[in-house]
């Protein structure tokens, strides 16, 4: 089974419809398997006080007037909705609160992501299980007891998932990435398991894929340099271009274990191993 591929637009389209297709064409040109965008209700998510609290930004200077300037509506989702249909690309999302899962429920995207920072809401972690999507689960920050609990709400419900190994800095440092990780987790809950990163470059990703990952995630935007928080950590479309390649070299190199002599190494062995001193 092919690796699956996200490229994760998130709010790097900063609240315009424009960006966002722009990402979902870089997207598809890179050969991604899927785009993915967030959804929060804001009053759900913060406090009155997160929200009140100063910040400079294009759409004002308060912390609410930012996040209310990265969300899109229904309307907008409506149009990403008829864009990824027709560019032949599938798109889902992470819901940070359980009113905005419902709220999305009615595009019916094809999979659910449980963000890392929302693997410890039980309530819309049961919710996200009960639509029976195969969901991809990010364990950022989170302890054994959270993704444990998780995968036990998953199994009972019989929804399929995997998990995503993460580390929630931005950008986070190579050394910080535990790649190892990708096979402990497989091994300890018995299931697949993916790759979400947020470092610089791309080696390190390629060698999640090599490790075993069945899906790799990355942020990707039109320009690091960008106005956001997750601008830094993510990919421009060249490099995902290059990333989406070479994800799927490895895949093909990786091949099936078995030792065996290729047909193409039958005669090469006939000429380079016809010496008198061989030993039988």
């Amino acid at each position: 089974m092919s690796i699956f591929i996200i490229a994760e637009i998130g709010i790097n389209h900063n609240g315009d419809i424009a960006i966002a297709k722009q990402l979902i064409d870089a997207a598809k040109q890179a050969g991604c398997d899927a785009v993915k965008f967030q959804k929060r209700t804001l009053d759900l998510v913060y406090t009155a006080e997160e929200l009140d609290t100063p910040r400079e930004s294009p759409w004002g200077r308060t912390n609410r007037e930012q996040k209310q300037g990265l969300e899109f509506n229904d309307k907008e989702f409506w149009e990403i909705d008829s864009y990824c249909k027709a560019a032949g690309v599938a798109w889902f999302f992470s819901a940070w609160d359980l009113a905005a899962q419902k709220q999305m429920e009615k595009f019916d995207c094809q999979y659910n992501k449980v963000a890392s920072a929302r693997i410890s809401h039980i309530a819309l972690l049961e919710q996200i299980a009960s639509e029976g999507k195969h969901t991809f689960i990010s364990t950022g920050m989170a302890s054994g007891e959270e993704i444990t609990a998780a995968v036990n709400i998953f199994k009972k419900t019989n929804c399929s998932f995997e998990l995503m190994h993460c580390v929630s800095t931005y950008p986070a440092k190579p050394e910080d990435l535990n790649l190892n990780c990708i096979a402990t987790l497989r091994e300890q809950y018995q299931c697949d398991v993916g790759y979400s990163g947020h470092e610089i470059g791309l080696s390190t990703s390629v060698a999640a894929a090599a490790l075993g990952a069945t899906s790799i995630e990355r942020h990707i935007t039109l320009d690091r340099a960008m106005y956001g928080s997750d601008q830094s950590a993510s990919v421009e479309p060249q490099g995902f271009q290059k990333l989406v390649r070479d994800i799927r070299v490895v895949e093909s190199a990786m091949g099936d274990g078995i030792k065996r002599i290729l047909d193409a190494e039958v005669p090469i062995a006939a000429k380079l191993k016809r010496t008198a001193d061989l030993v039988a």
